[in-house]
């Protein structure tokens, strides 16, 4: 099983930003979907994730106004919009899936590489 993590790059402050998580495998079209991200010499945090219908989705404080996560329904693609970038936004960012969808639950069994964001001011 992979998850593809795509979308990073160089960026300007203030620029926006989608990034793209594939599953190689359509069973992952039912499992929950998240993102978390880790900066440079701190722990891995958590984003954001959504279910599979791609109507509920929940935030982690690493995540404010500015980040929004997406799915269609049943889809095999998450997609994360971070908005007004700031250079604190700049991490290593990991998508991840898990068969089970819980409000404010972090522990994710499926992992993918990173995509690597970084923003120049």
């Amino acid at each position: 099983v992979q998850l593809q993590a795509c979308g990073g790059g160089l960026v300007q402050a203030g620029d926006s930003l989608r990034l793209s998580c594939v599953a190689s495998e359509r069973s992952f079209s039912l499992y929950a979907m998240g993102w978390f991200r880790q900066v440079s010499g701190q722990e891995r945090e958590f984003v954001a994730a959504v279910d599979r219908t791609g109507i509920y989705s929940y935030y982690g404080v690493a995540a404010d106004s500015r980040v929004t996560i997406t799915r269609e329904k049943d889809a095999t693609t998450t997609y994360l919009e971070i908005n007004a970038l700031e250079p604190e936004d700049t991490a290593v960012y990991y998508c991840a899936a898990d068969p089970t969808y819980n409000k404010g639950r972090t522990a994710f069994r499926y992992w993918g590489h990173g995509t690597q964001v970084t923003v120049s001011s």
